[in-house]
């Protein structure tokens, strides 16, 4: 068999999951955009973080319900293909990708920012690219180092919440040093709502986009030894994460402080610490800030590049990005995506009010269209899903989930009414389109039939068969090319499996960490059936599983075995995986001295 890629590595721990599903909610969003929030909502802020993470948990309750139900690969984009049809999942991971991969550029300009507080002599452009560079080392060396980089980045971020919360705690309620208890910031500027209730539900446009990461512990747990249980450990514990860590921290601000203090909104957690007196609050929260920005640049670049390498398992994106390094990452997917981060960086650095703020505003929606089709998937599946299946359930459904469309829709609706959202709306539609678009000129180009020349008869006898075929040879239409090849019978076969998660059927039902574990024993355990078939027939059949790339493949079988007839063995044009590649015509390019035959089998159920 050729050399397959290297495995992804299980190199997450349970601990490493629980870090990453903590962390992945809190963001630089939570450490300096809330302070905007309160500023424009009031001291009801809490109340739109209560709202948006209400939605937020939902949708992860949703995912885990599919999740588990039916562990493809951890990838929503599987769930919502096999929901909504291609399209969906077409649309689902390359939005996803795009948003991550445009939020690690801005992760990288925002670090640097934060980094400048201490170092302002130093071009911005150079930190973000230091940054950039660090983060993509920390993913290409192991997904263990990304899982510990991520761990205690997380763990730095929580405990500095934890903190703030349990002091807080101590300071609203007057049991900190020469303070009484004191609630009065609530009402006594402006009421609870001093700009109005409408206030609160235009905070959710900004709140919900504080809150995304949620969903990447559901990737990571892929590479997880029991993927199944960290996946429902994660979408369970949401609840409280989101509880604590967003509703009650934002209630203390607007206790501590009044909403429309100044402080408070250029940086809300300094403006708390310094008022209960902590030294150096100031460098103390810049880190913090500092180490959530990277925290997400590192989580972003890992899950653009693993819903990359699902792209690529699929045939959405070009093969070579499934290509393992030998620490067990996908070298080709990270590095795809940081150049696209790069460029991001540079895009800032030349034209930070065009061309940059342009890719922020075409991704700013983009993570509620991939919500929402999210739950459309769950309406959809839960329908044809057993109940045996269902370790975890969506709440009383189906009401709660047609709530949690209209609550998204609601949202993009908010985003199309407010002035400063609407071109965030209509950009990030743009960036759908194009990728639905892309989607069906693919998908026309994909079903192009080969085109098959008149093949003369050979002027000698069969001697030496070579054939590509996967479950395909089952096909009676095979058997009966093979044995008009050879009417004397006393021909050779070889035949060649190639090993992809596509061909064998693996590539849907495998995570991305044993994908090619799985891959490997299917094209055995096929090929084997097919040799005993073909020898019951009264063929002389040998073989051997081949590279994953079926082109690859033949020639190494061809330069192995040496054949004088070629067949290729492929289902009809529009199910055919291989036709879409024109892996016939260039089959014959390849091979122009050997006679070629294309046998397309009608009654097979297989993928190739």
């Amino acid at each position: 068999m050729g050399a397959p890629p290297t495995e992804l590595k299980k190199g997450l721990k349970q601990r490493h999951l629980t870090m990453i599903a903590m962390g992945g909610v809190i963001g630089a969003g939570l450490f300096v955009g809330s302070g905007v929030v309160i500023g424009k909502a009031g001291p009801g802020a809490f109340l739109a973080y209560a709202l948006s993470g209400l939605l937020i948990i939902m949708v992860m309750r949703m995912l885990g319900e599919m999740a588990t139900a039916n562990p493809s690969t951890g990838s929503f984009a599987d769930y919502a293909r096999n929901a909504l049809g291609g399209w969906a999942g077409f649309s689902v991971a390359w939005l996803y990708w795009y948003f991550w991969v445009i939020v690690v550029g801005f992760e990288a300009v925002a670090g640097a920012k934060v980094m400048q507080y201490w170092l302002p002599d130093v071009p911005l452009w150079l930190l973000s690219l230091i940054l950039m560079t660090l983060m993509t080392l920390t993913n290409l060396f192991s997904v263990s180092s990304f899982g510990e980089f991520e761990f205690w980045f997380a763990g730095i971020k929580v405990a500095a919440i934890v903190i703030f919360l349990v002091l807080g705690t101590l300071f609203v309620t007057g049991l900190w040093p020469g303070r009484t208890m004191d609630f009065s910031n609530l009402v006594v500027h402006g009421g609870f709502f001093p700009n109005g209730q409408g206030a609160i539900f235009a905070a959710i446009v900004v709140v919900i986009f504080s809150m995304v990461g949620a969903e990447i512990a559901t990737i990571a747990a892929a590479e997880s030894p029991d993927p199944g249980k960290a996946i429902a450990k994660a979408t369970n514990s949401i609840i409280m994460r989101i509880a604590v860590f967003f509703v009650f921290s934002i209630f203390l601000l607007a206790v501590m402080m009044p909403w429309n203090s100044a402080e408070l909104a250029a940086s809300p957690y300094v403006a708390a610490f310094k008022l209960m007196g902590i030294p150096y609050a100031d460098h103390i929260m810049n880190m913090v800030v500092l180490t959530a920005v990277l925290s997400c640049l590192n989580s972003g670049l890992y899950t653009a590049s693993r819903m990359l390498f699902v792209l690529a398992a699929r045939r959405e994106a070009p093969i070579g990005l499934m290509t393992v390094g030998k620490g067990g990452v996908p070298r080709a997917a990270i590095l795809t995506s940081s150049v696209i981060g790069f460029l991001c960086v540079i895009a800032a650095a030349v034209s930070e009010d065009t061309v940059f703020l342009f890719l922020l505003n075409s991704s700013g929606a983009v993570i509620l269209f991939v919500y929402l089709l999210i739950a459309l998937s769950q309406i959809v599946l839960r329908r044809r899903t057993g109940g045996d299946k269902l370790v975890v359930k969506m709440w009383l459904f189906p009401g709660l989930s047609v709530l949690v469309v209209l609550g998204i829709v609601a949202v993009l609706v908010q985003m199309g009414v407010m002035e400063d959202t609407r071109i965030q709306l209509i950009l990030s539609l743009a960036a759908w389109a194009v990728v639905v678009l892309l989607f069906f000129a693919t998908k026309r180009i994909r079903e192009r039939g080969p085109v098959e020349p008149p093949v003369p008869a050979p002027e000698t006898p069969a001697q030496r068969v070579l054939v590509l075929a996967n479950e395909t040879v089952e096909g009676p239409e095979l058997l009966a090319e093979l044995r008009q090849i050879d009417t004397a019978g006393k021909a050779e076969y070889f035949v060649c499996v190639p090993a992809n998660p596509i061909d064998t059927g693996q590539a849907m039902h495998q995570g991305a960490v044993y994908l090619w574990e799985a891959t490997a024993a299917a094209a055995k355990e096929r090929l084997d059936r097919t040799l005993e078939l073909l020898n019951e027939n009264g063929l002389t059949a040998a073989g051997d599983t081949g590279d994953y790339r079926p082109l690859r493949a033949l020639a190494q079988a061809v330069e192995s075995f040496k054949p004088d007839r070629l067949v290729i063995c492929t289902l009809p044009v529009d199910q055919s995986v291989w036709l879409r590649y024109d892996v016939v015509d260039r089959a014959r390019e390849a091979n122009p001295t050997i006679p070629l035959v294309h046998v397309i089998v009608q009654s097979s159920t297989a993928t190739v």
